[in-house]
């Protein structure tokens, strides 16, 4: 039976932290986890060596190996963060969902995974689960159905929460405990949430995964991601990403490792602006729906309370019949248009052009992902001056007086 860690001790990654560090708050990791007691530096030395002296075993690196200096300094801030007890950190959030993945499943495996994810884990499932022989069942997304789906040969139930685009919420601890009774290992998208706003390992999830290019960089100038889990499931993942050299050098690592430590300063600012945003948007008339769980009117809030601490940056939203949402972004003179999220500048964009766009139009109808809905990442910018673009470009918007600008969408994934 696979269980979730409850004791952090990363002997993998260690770099010196006490044990005493795993009782902090995590705007303190955030600043604190992964520091190197062999630099006498305040600031960890970046080491861009790819070789390594192999006489004494401590020393016996190599990048694609995952065990240079600034990969497990960076990997010991995610697990220290996420109440794991290892970490992976690869060059994107793709990696380590398809790696983790294929650490998990072999030919005449079965993985059941909700319908509403990021667009580039859909199409993973879709063009190459066949050709590999693994099942998958794609079902609503919450716990219960998740855990209807199973089969006997079942061995990974996927999910997001909150899920992109649409912010739905699944219940992780009785996901957790339904798929342990089950003997069946539990993967979360942890990308939207943060570890400053949830931690699934601490509700009985057994891996996170982020993309690590949203928030954890949060300056929208960085790719990678993560995978954070128990010593057993990391020894796993490992195994599959030394074959698939999956690795991110050590300048980047240096740069995540300062950027994680504003993470919870930014993920703050961030959570209380879209809050804020979110309750505006609800209340105008030229706004069909908000998707946001910090909403009491979103169907996901109870639970979305009861599991995060805060409810996140991001949110989605549709004009009222009638508005173009490829106007409403032309409009906009503050908030950016751009495929990605979690910076600290605002951006919004059309999922169904970007990020879903992969997804074959049928589901993406069934799923409420059309044209007209809109996602925002909001940033850390005055919430007074981004509400007030928001406003301006939808009144122009609605007055048809929006310049018209070349657009060129991208087949993103």
């Amino acid at each position: 039976m696979f269980t979730s860690a409850t004791a952090f001790h990363c002997s993998k990654l260690s770099t010196g932290i006490d044990m005493k560090h795993h009782q902090r708050s995590q705007e303190t990791l955030s600043v604190h986890a992964g520091k190197d007691d062999r630099s006498i530096g305040v600031v960890n030395a970046i080491e861009p060596s790819s070789a390594f002296h192999y006489f004494d075993e401590q020393t016996q690196l190599y990048p694609r190996y995952f065990n240079t200096p600034n990969q497990r300094i960076v990997a010991e801030q995610l697990a220290q963060l996420e109440g794991a007890e290892a970490s992976l950190v690869f060059a994107s959030g793709m990696a380590a969902i398809s790696t983790t993945l294929l650490s998990l499943l072999a030919p005449g495996d079965h993985i059941v995974l909700q319908e509403a994810l990021y667009g580039g884990t859909d199409a993973l499932v879709r063009r190459e689960f066949d050709a590999l022989g693994i099942e998958y069942t794609f079902t609503d997304c919450n716990e219960r159905e998740l855990l209807a789906a199973t089969k006997p040969n079942t061995k990974v139930i996927y999910a997001e929460t909150p899920a992109n685009p649409l912010l739905e919420i699944v219940d992780l601890q009785a996901l957790a405990e339904g798929a342990r009774r089950k003997q069946i290992i539990t993967v979360v998208d942890n990308t939207f949430a943060t570890p400053i706003c949830q931690t699934p390992i601490r509700s009985g999830i057994d891996i996170v995964l982020h993309s690590g290019t949203k928030y954890l960089s949060g300056h929208s100038d960085l790719s990678f991601g993560a995978a954070c889990t128990s010593e057993l499931l990391y020894k796993r993942i490992l195994d599959k990403a030394v074959l698939h050299g999956g690795n991110v050098n050590a300048l980047t690592c240096y740069l995540i490792e300062r950027s994680i430590k504003t993470l919870a300063v930014r993920v703050q600012r961030q959570c209380e602006n879209a809050t804020q945003i979110a309750h505006a948007l609800s209340e105008m008339d030229s706004v069909e729906k908000v998707y946001y769980p910090g909403l009491k009117r979103h169907p996901g809030y109870e639970i979305a309370a009861s599991q995060m601490s805060q409810f996140g940056g991001m949110l989605s939203f549709t004009l009222a019949e009638g508005l173009s949402s490829q106007d409403f972004l032309q409009a906009l003179e503050l908030i950016t248009p751009a495929m990605s999220l979690g910076g600290v500048e605002s951006t919004v964009t059309v999922p169904a052009l970007t990020s879903h766009k992969a997804m074959p139009d049928e589901q993406r109808r069934e799923l409420g992902i059309h044209e007209g809905l809109v996602r925002l990442s909001v940033g850390i910018e005055n919430v007074s001056e981004l509400l007030a673009d928001i406003t301006q470009a939808i009144d122009r918007t609605r007055s048809g007086s929006v310049p018209k600008r070349r657009v060129q969408v991208f087949d993103a994934l």
